[in-house]
């Protein structure tokens, strides 16, 4: 009988596991090939640009990028920004989120109300800019963490776990004397580490994206983050080339070309958040569903 059944699903099974590794290579294609493109010269990419291993090896394009005077002073500051903002955004989430899945919270609909109010009509460019001119944060490091340290996306989730948590927990903590500090960091927070991993990863991918507030509020270099410098580098390197009549398939090697420096800006843009993810995502897929479930 036994047998039959594994007889029976043995077709289904091997559709599944080719339909999954079919998936798996076309998400992992890609990245395989920049990576493999950033390690092959410029000659190499013209003759195979679609390739599985590098093509004539050549780390050319990583000397130059990492050359840069401003490359360690860009990723000191994404990481900086990275870190500070990831936690404080967390906490931050965190504290938000504890009182208005309580019960006993009177308002709370009003509250959620206007967090939901800024998910549809948040501020604009203009009026961002002049409050953080208006406050002092205006060419500060400061002025890439506080603007995105909160969002109405993660509070939403968070508060949504929070409320699937069995009351009689709380309660019991209650009852033996626990105050709301001890059962938001002692209860609440260790039974939640699904939606925690869950948002920070939602929040370190943020911060170390992201550039268009760095070319709002910043003005100096020194300021500049990580992706704002290998801008810097792809547009150098353009009008570089600009210069030399556009003829690039001439130069062969004898000059690393803007789309040489683009592979190889995205492996060492993205390099850092590949290494975090495999770490947080046996807790990934479980937050996102309890946090979703709830309203």
């Amino acid at each position: 009988m036994q047998s039959r059944r594994r007889d029976e699903d043995f077709i289904p099974r091997l559709l599944i596991t080719l339909f999954v590794i079919l998936v798996d290579v076309i998400m992992l294609y890609p990245i395989i090939n920049v990576i493999s493109i950033s390690l092959s010269s410029y000659t190499g990419y013209l003759e195979n640009p679609i390739m599985l291993f590098p093509t004539d090896f050549s780390l050319s394009a990583y000397n130059q990028v990492f050359q840069y005077s401003l490359m360690l002073t860009g990723y000191g500051v994404t990481l900086f920004v990275t870190i500070f903002g990831t936690v404080l955004g967390v906490l931050l989430t965190i504290l938000t989120a504890y009182p208005l899945s309580r019960k006993q919270f009177r308002g709370k609909g009003i509250f959620m109300g206007l967090i939901l109010f800024t998910m549809f009509f948040s501020g604009v460019m203009i009026p961002s800019f002049l409050l953080v001119k208006s406050i002092g944060l205006l060419d500060t490091i400061w002025s890439l963490i506080l603007p995105g340290c909160l969002s109405a996306y993660n509070v939403i989730l968070v508060r949504n776990f929070f409320s699937s948590l069995p009351d009689s927990l709380i309660e019991a903590a209650e009852i033996d004397g626990a105050n709301e500090p001890f059962i938001l960091f002692r209860i609440v927070v260790p039974l939640s580490k699904p939606i925690i991993s869950t948002i920070l990863l939602f929040v370190a991918v943020g911060y170390w994206n992201s550039y268009f507030n760095a070319i709002l509020y910043i003005r100096s270099r020194e300021l500049w983050p990580l992706q704002l410098v290998l801008r810097e580098i792809i547009m150098s390197a353009t009008a570089m080339n600009q210069s030399t009549d556009g003829n690039l398939a001439e130069m062969g090697n004898a000059a690393v070309q803007p789309i040489m420096l683009q592979y190889a800006s995205i492996v060492v843009a993205m390099v850092p958040i590949l290494c975090i993810y495999p770490c947080l995502q046996k807790y990934f897929e479980k937050g996102i569903m309890m946090g979703a479930v709830k309203g």
